[in-house]
């Protein structure tokens, strides 16, 4: 169901009133919602007082024992608790999973080392979440917070249209699409989304076409649900610069908006209108900027932001000016579990975990195991081929330099041999870590999807010193800017063939310190190829977000050819950090974007 807003899509229509199709859509998401609850509240035996719902006896008992190993120490000590005069409302929260089927090595820092432990799968995850859900059925709600769809073979050779049956599996109860949702274009985004059979969220992605269809929503801006003898309100919110963050064409027919233009309007509805108790915005914007919003007045009459985009992982939520906010990692690898006491329809505690979605303490689902296996079981022949051996960790979660992009930009040199290779600052695809045993890891065509799940082509162009400096200027502005909202939720660029050094903290323009090419000083007037994958939709003379670009060619081969031929030449392989980047004022492992705000990834 979408909503008119106005036939020229220009941003100054999306008014703070509240439009009649807004009202309308308000009493019946709210009235559908309330009869639900009624009927499960009738059914359940549960005496409805005139603020809130009671708990059973039965969920008391369950509450106070095993099931509130879930809740904070004085939550689980809370006489209303005990005496089933509360109510506990519980979100469960992922995001990220980028299409990530099997269980896969994940990437841990301890005593400031890396450490790598199996986590995730689908049918991991189907387990714990059915599990988390017993502890309180009748009022957990489970949320996907987007990327799901993009990001792993399966996927991508479907363009996801198999990995909707496991998340219908699964059961959510509220979707939001991620940057990446746009991939396969937005009339495939659309097929995908809507065959989720829970409800879909999104409060900035409106139609851009030339039909009736311009300046609706393409999904609804918020829900509202009367659960745990209250109601809550979700607004959900995609990344606003997809459309420069991704390759252009892929938002074709798509315009996005800035939070700050309807946040605050819906807010109030929910608060003023609806009455609900809390509200949530679901985002896929990235932590930075999610930390920013938070710290807005826009962000007022928000409780959380339950965000996601950088695959952060946050342990205690970051307490913004307005609102708190939280991020549940990437890959499957975790859940994200809040547990709110409600009682005469006050809200008197809430706590806040990350879970790890481990293998040996959850038994994988045999019914998802079986489902998983038959999504790929067309493409498994190709997807298991072993295209090469690595004999050190492929790992992308450093922020400045990173083994798998060392890696990608090796191959394109050994092709090409350009002055210069380069990667995006992707930060999707779990590790790969060799065995204790051997050594070594198999490198498969399904995690080289993950690595790169679109396989473009690549592209060669030339350009001044001058260009080179000032392009690099620009990409570190799109991961470190001061303003969160000008943040493009990626890491810095990957390359080859030149070594950088840069000033996190130092402002726009003023960050680079040096470049050297093959070694020597860049000179401003010289000029200089590289080689980098072509994007959909860019203007010929730019090549990743380099514009302005002499002598563009296409170079007939794709990035997944030219890592394989690479790979018959140069496996095993063993990248590490080298340095070809490095910053004044932060380790090359550098963990996260967010820094000054007391979080910490790990």
């Amino acid at each position: 169901m979408s909503i008119h807003h106005t036939k020229c899509g220009c941003s100054s229509c999306h008014s703070e009133a509240v439009t009649k199709q807004e009202k309308e859509l308000n009493i019946s998401v709210s009235e559908s919602s309330r009869r639900e609850f009624l009927k499960k509240a009738s059914g359940m035996g549960l005496a409805l007082g005139a603020g809130a719902g009671l708990i059973s006896p039965l969920a008391a008992s369950a509450l106070s024992n095993e099931d509130a190993a879930g809740l904070s120490k004085e939550m689980a000590n809370a006489q209303s608790v005990k005496t089933g005069k509360a109510n506990k409302l519980t979100l469960l929260h992922t995001a990220d999973i980028h299409s990530q089927l099997m269980i896969h090595d994940e990437f841990f820092i301890e005593n400031g080392k890396p450490v790598y432990k199996k986590r995730g799968g689908f049918a991991t995850l189907k387990t714990m979440i059915n599990e988390l859900r017993k502890q309180n059925p009748e009022s957990t709600l489970v949320i996907d917070g987007g990327d799901c769809f993009q990001g792993g073979g399966v996927a991508a050779l479907t363009e996801g249209k198999a990995i909707v049956p496991l998340m219908n599996n699964i059961g959510y109860d509220l979707m939001l699409p991620g940057n990446w949702e746009v991939v396969y274009g937005k009339e495939m985004m659309m097929r995908d989304m809507f065959a989720y059979n829970g409800p879909k969220v999104c409060a900035n992605m409106f139609h851009k076409t030339d039909d009736a269809l311009n300046g609706d929503l393409i999904f609804p801006p918020y829900f509202i649900k009367y659960i745990a003898g209250i109601k809550i309100g979700f607004i959900g919110y995609n990344d606003p610069l997809t459309p420069k963050r991704q390759s252009p064409a892929y938002s074709y027919g798509i315009q996005f908006t800035q939070p700050e233009l309807n946040v605050a309007k819906y807010s109030k509805l929910l608060r003023e209108y609806e009455h609900c108790v809390m509200v949530f915005l679901i985002t896929h914007m990235g932590l930075a900027q999610q930390v920013g919003l938070a710290n807005t007045e826009f962000a007022k009459g928000i409780d959380y932001i339950i965000g996601a985009d950088t695959h952060e992982r946050v342990r205690t939520p970051i307490e913004g000016k307005y609102a708190k906010v939280t991020e549940p990692g990437a890959f499957g690898s975790f859940v994200a579990k809040l547990d709110i006491v409600v009682e005469d329809g006050v809200i008197k505690d809430h706590t806040y975990q990350l879970l790890d979605v481990d293998p040996e303490r959850y038994k994988e689902d045999e019914e998802m195991k079986a489902l998983v296996q038959s999504a790929r079981e067309p493409y498994r022949k190709e997807l298991d081929r072993v295209i090469g051996k690595t004999k050190t960790p492929l790992v992308r979660y450093y922020v400045i330099e990173t083994p798998m992009d060392n890696f990608i930009t090796d191959a394109i040199m050994w092709k090409y041999k350009p002055d210069i290779a380069l990667s995006n600052g992707f930060r999707f695809c779990p590790p790969l870590v060799p065995d204790s045993k051997t050594g070594e890891a198999e490198i498969t065509m399904d995690f080289l999807w993950s690595m790169l799940p679109v396989d473009s082509e690549a592209k060669q162009g030339v350009i001044t010193g001058k260009q080179l400096w000032d392009w690099m200027e620009k990409e570190l502005q799109n991961a470190f800017a001061k303003d969160p909202a000008k943040r493009f939720g990626g890491w810095v660029v990957r390359f080859n063939g030149m070594q950088v050094n840069f000033t996190i903290g130092n402002e726009l323009g003023k960050r680079v310190n040096s470049i050297k090419v093959k070694g020597k000083a860049v000179d401003f007037t010289k000029k200089y190829t590289f080689v980098a994958c072509e994007r959909d939709g860019d203007p010929d003379t730019t090549i990743c977000r380099v514009e302005g670009v002499d002598e563009p060619t296409r170079l007939g081969s794709t990035l997944h050819k030219i890592i394989q031929e690479y790979l018959v030449k140069a496996s095993p392989i063993a990248p590490t950090l080298e340095g070809r980047a490095t910053a004044t004022d932060a380790p090359n492992t550098l963990l996260t974007q967010l820094m000054g705000v007391g979080y910490e990834f790990r």
